[in-house]
């Protein structure tokens, strides 16, 4: 009978002792948050990344229209650049063939005044300088009329002033060089005398830019 009382004493004491530690383990969790907290909390954190994810996504749209703009002018500037190298392809070439031309015009000027106008080699000088020029004309390649124009240094190159009452002061007298265009391009300025008033006259001469 002892023995049996002595078991019962001793589960009650360890009854009373998980009594006492449980409300010890309780207090050391903390409280423990409702679900209206914790949806609270997850909403504010969605909110944070949705903001930073819309300012990101706008700034790489802006990077986008950036790239795209630039990459737009590129395409552009490249072509028309690529349209000046083909109009102007032949640039070089049209202006070593002016050489040929103004060897030709010498001749014939200097032939004209020992040989009759019918001369068969005169005639064939002229036909070969014609079809040089019309084949300078399809590219593009014109003479500048510089005689009885008004100096234009954008076009003319004064090499010297002739005194004259003929002409306007600062007119085009004698074009020791013709000039020319290609397109609307200066391929060699005309070489050309430009008038001037006689000596002793009241009225003042421009200045010429050579």
């Amino acid at each position: 009978m002892s023995e049996k009382k002595h078991t019962v004493e001793i589960t009650e004491d360890q009854e009373n002792v998980n009594r006492e530690a449980t409300p010890e383990k309780a207090e050391a969790k903390g409280p423990v948050p409702c679900e209206g907290q914790a949806e609270s909390v997850e909403q504010v954190d969605l909110e944070t990344h949705l903001t930073a994810a819309e300012a990101q996504a706008k700034d790489y749209y802006d990077r986008l229209l950036r790239v795209s703009a630039e990459f737009e002018n590129y395409k552009k500037r490249t072509s028309r650049e690529m349209q000046e190298v083909v109009k102007y392809a032949n640039e070089k070439l049209a202006k070593e063939i002016l050489t040929v031309v103004d060897n030709l015009e010498r001749a014939i000027a200097s032939a004209a005044e020992r040989s009759p106008k019918d001369d068969p080699l005169l005639q064939g000088v002229h036909l070969t300088l014609e079809e040089i020029l019309k084949t300078l004309a399809r590219h593009h390649v014109k003479p500048i009329d510089s005689l009885g124009e008004p100096f234009d240094p954008t076009y003319h190159q004064a090499m010297m002033q002739t005194e004259t009452t003929q002409q306007p002061p600062n007119t085009v007298v004698d074009e020791l060089q013709k000039g020319y265009l290609i397109h609307e391009r200066l391929l060699r300025p005309a070489l050309v005398t430009v008038s001037k008033h006689p000596a002793g006259d009241e009225t003042n001469d421009e200045t010429i830019t050579k």
